[in-house]
């Protein structure tokens, strides 16, 4: 019987230089910036056993969330404007905010769950949490679902 996959969201700091290197030889593949898995495989430095060991395994976020829903957690500080601000990115990403529920803060901390559809026409979903986490009052921001 077939083992079930199991998936998880790493950030791409804590991923070996190996995986992200086939993600690499993958996007030269896709836009036709190498004719061949070895050439691609050679330009970033990794063997073509290691691509095809890696190569069905992994793959950039954003390009598997289209169509779905994100289920979002922030821990922000309670400052007036913030919750604003959090909400501007995910706009100027171009997705669609489905459900927002702030809490009543505690020792001026205030936790946000978010949900936010990803469309065709949304950006990059890592540069989006990225861009939130990054706010001045952000603490973390975490991706809870992926549905």
């Amino acid at each position: 019987m077939k083992e079930a996959a199991d998936y998880y969201v790493v950030k791409k700091r804590a991923l070996p230089e190996v995986l992200l290197k086939v993600v690499e030889v993958n996007r030269l593949l896709e836009t036709k910036k190498a004719a061949s898995v070895q050439e691609a495989a050679d330009k970033v430095g990794i063997s073509r056993s290691s691509y095809y060991k890696y190569k069905d395994d992994i793959f950039p976020f954003h390009d598997s969330a289209q169509g779905t829903t994100l289920s979002l957690a922030c821990q922000m500080d309670d400052e007036p404007g913030l919750l604003s601000d959090v909400l501007r990115v995910v706009a100027e990403f171009r997705a669609n905010i489905l459900t927002i529920h702030q809490t009543i803060p505690i020792n001026g901390i205030a936790s946000l769950s978010l949900s936010v559809q990803i469309l065709d026409t949304t950006g990059n979903v890592s540069e989006m949490v990225y861009g939130m986490e990054q706010i001045s009052g952000v603490r973390n921001v975490k991706i809870l679902a992926r549905q």
